[in-house]
């Protein structure tokens, strides 16, 4: 049996040299001849080329100072994250604990950050985010345009996030994010039965328009800040409309609509909206009601309709009274009107003329 032991190690490997249990070297590549009467000794032989060194004795063998320059060893501790390019390309996150990666084959590249800051911001963190198996150290929140993301660590509100990517360490804290949106949104108040001034019960639908104007007090103030604008929009239309009397409501729908806009915006300014505007949509009256209206309507336009005949009998009586005064004052005008006449009725029909009167015939030959 030999005692004598021949290993080769090749351009790109390297021997992992084991005495029983202990790690004795480095191999580097040529023939290597040992002594081994006990056959003790073991020579694990590894590549290069594979940027990142796994062994199960891995801890003793960086540990040992043996790899030296040929090898970058990380030793994480529990607040720190490592970003590792290999060959000028983003090779991935190493969380905490030790490894090592080989710098003879490859241009290694690290950086070291400190995650207790929580946030992770990166001049190219969008290409970081985009690389699979990032999401096992990085938690990201992506925030739309026309919303802001409200940030809570361990439940306490951090930051607002505006539109965009961000990233956040895991197992630092807990991190949760809640979305609000600042675009102009709607909120339909309807089926909402009121009684005015005069005792009329009726039921109207109102629409809201409003904007949410400052995220972290229309989180903070109350759990749902679109169904609290829902209450407030309802207490406001029963303190605008029961104050009027039903014929004021119905003669000027926009100076209500302008009171309710008003009262509204007072109302929810301390949960962080704004109102821009109220618009009755519909207004429903119940049956007697309508029929009381129309008749009413009815009526009112009947006697506005006589009033029109009225005077224009008036008018026309009036024309013909200073027509006759013009011709009493001016015989040769009648004269030229009768002419007209006459002329009219010959000109339509058979005209025959019967004489019964002495000196008729004369007076109409003059006439003529």
């Amino acid at each position: 049996m030999a005692l004598i032991r021949v290993v080769k190690i090749g351009a790109n490997e390297r021997g992992l040299r084991f005495v029983g249990k202990e790690f004795r070297g480095v191999l580097r590549p040529g023939w290597h001849v040992a002594f081994d009467p006990l056959f003790r000794a073991r020579v694990d032989v590894v590549s290069v080329r594979e940027p990142w060194l796994v062994h199960r004795d891995l801890e003793v063998i960086a540990r040992s100072g043996a790899l030296g320059i040929e090898a970058c060893v990380l030793d994480l501790a529990q607040h720190e994250r490592a970003l590792v390019w290999i060959d000028g390309r983003f090779a991935g996150i190493r969380t905490p604990g030790l490894s090592a990666v080989w710098t003879v084959f490859h241009k290694v590249r690290i950086e070291v950050v400190d995650a207790r800051a929580l946030r992770f911001e990166h001049p190219e963190l969008a290409m970081i985010l985009s690389q699979p198996g990032v999401e096992a150290a990085l938690e990201t929140i992506n925030v739309e345009a026309g919303f802001v993301a409200l940030l809570f660590v361990n439940g306490r509100l951090r930051d607002t996030l505006a539109p965009g990517g961000h990233a956040y360490w895991r197992g630092l804290g807990r991190v949760k994010a809640l979305h609000v949106d600042l675009r102009e949104q709607v909120a339909d108040v309807a089926g909402q039965e009121i009684m005015t001034a005069d005792k009329v019960t009726l039921r109207l639908n109102a629409v809201v328009t409003f904007r949410v104007v400052d995220p972290q007090r229309a989180v903070a103030e109350v759990g749902d800040h679109v169904q609290a604008l829902y209450r407030q929009a309802q207490l406001a239309l029963r303190e605008v409309i029961g104050t009027r009397e039903l014929d004021a409501l119905l003669a000027d729908r926009e100076a209500v609509a302008s009171e309710l806009v008003g009262t509204l915006r007072a109302r929810v300014e301390r949960l962080g909206l704004h109102v821009d505007t109220v618009g009755i949509r519909d207004l429903i009256l119940p049956g007697e009601m309508k029929e009381l209206l129309n008749k009413v309507t009815e009526a009112r336009k009947a006697a506005e309709a006589a009033l029109i005949t009225r005077r224009e009998e008036t008018a026309a009586m009036r024309s013909q009274a200073n027509t006759a005064r013009i011709f009493e004052s001016n015989p040769t005008l009648m004269r030229l009107k009768e002419l007209e006449v006459l002329e009219r009725v010959a000109a339509s029909a058979k005209l025959e003329v019967v004489l019964s009167e002495p000196g008729l015939a004369n007076r109409i030959t003059k006439l003529l």
